[in-house]
């Protein structure tokens, strides 16, 4: 597998939250960095050495509602 993506967005509570698309794989943080390092830990936890991909791709996702 070359690569990963999760989807981030912010947190109703505060912080951020990341899913990965086609994998049972979630986190959360405070902030970004923290995020990144958050994401990072989960994908080692849940892919063996081999099986590990080389990319991990985030997409910011931002929901806003606006009003015609």
């Amino acid at each position: 597998m070359k690569e990963i993506i999760f989807l981030v967005e912010e947190s109703v509570e505060g912080g951020y939250e990341a899913r990965a698309l086609g994998y049972s794989i979630y986190t959360e943080a405070e902030d970004l960095e923290e995020l990144k390092g958050a994401v990072r830990e989960a994908v080692r936890c849940h892919f063996e050495e081999d099986q590990m991909p080389r990319i991990i791709r985030l997409h910011m996702v931002k929901d806003e509602v606006i009003t015609v």
